[in-house]
């Protein structure tokens, strides 16, 4: 009786000391998977939204020319965005030598009409991008809801002058520049928001 009572308090401490320590392992595993779930709910939340379509809005003054080709190649880049153009003030019809032009490189704007920048003003959108030539046009500016609002200008080919092939080969060096800068911007805006989540 004398060995029992004096190992009890021992083995009682003993046998505190195991649930404790178990007690504890059990409430770090428990916050390791509440943090492993929540990073992994934050990032099925960030991927949701990098991969939910973009939309993107170009846009100048006639939208006969450069925001119809700049329409054209982004959407070329990827067909799960939304791509528009609009005019603050649109012609009647797409410039002739624009179609021309684009039918070269493989894209039809022969069905293609102009729109009205206020058709789009209830939408939002992720990029709007003026293509106007600051120096020597005033930059129409989106009204709507916007994330972010681009400038990325070029001449406007729609003033060439000259023989049927000068005024081609004018249209062309624009379609050239605008295929390129597009490029660029889907590159560092859009693609790198997808690789980097």
């Amino acid at each position: 009786m004398e060995v029992i009572t004096m190992l009890s308090p021992t083995w009682h401490r003993e046998e505190s000391n195991g649930e404790l320590n178990s007690y504890l392992v059990v409430v770090v595993l428990l916050i390791i998977i509440k943090n492993i779930s929540r990073m992994c709910h934050t990032n099925i939340i960030r991927r949701i939204f990098a991969n939910s379509m973009k939309k993107v809005l170009f846009l100048c003054t006639g939208n006969s020319c450069r925001s119809q080709m700049a329409e054209a190649y982004l959407q070329s880049l990827d067909s799960t965005m939304v791509v528009r153009s609009a005019g603050t003030n649109p012609c009647n019809v797409i410039n002739p030598y624009a179609v021309r032009v684009m039918a070269e490189d493989g894209f039809d704007l022969s069905t293609h009409t102009t729109q009205n920048v206020t058709d789009y003003l209830p939408e939002p959108w992720d990029y709007v991008i003026t293509v106007c030539e600051n120096a020597r046009e005033t930059c129409p500016h989106f009204m709507g809801t916007v994330g972010q609002q681009l400038h990325i200008g070029f001449d406007d080919p729609a003033e060439a002058i000259g023989t049927d092939e000068e005024i081609m080969a004018i249209f062309r060096k624009i379609r050239d520049q605008i295929k390129a800068e597009i490029k660029l911007f889907y590159l560092f805006h859009i693609k790198q928001d997808h690789e980097t989540v």
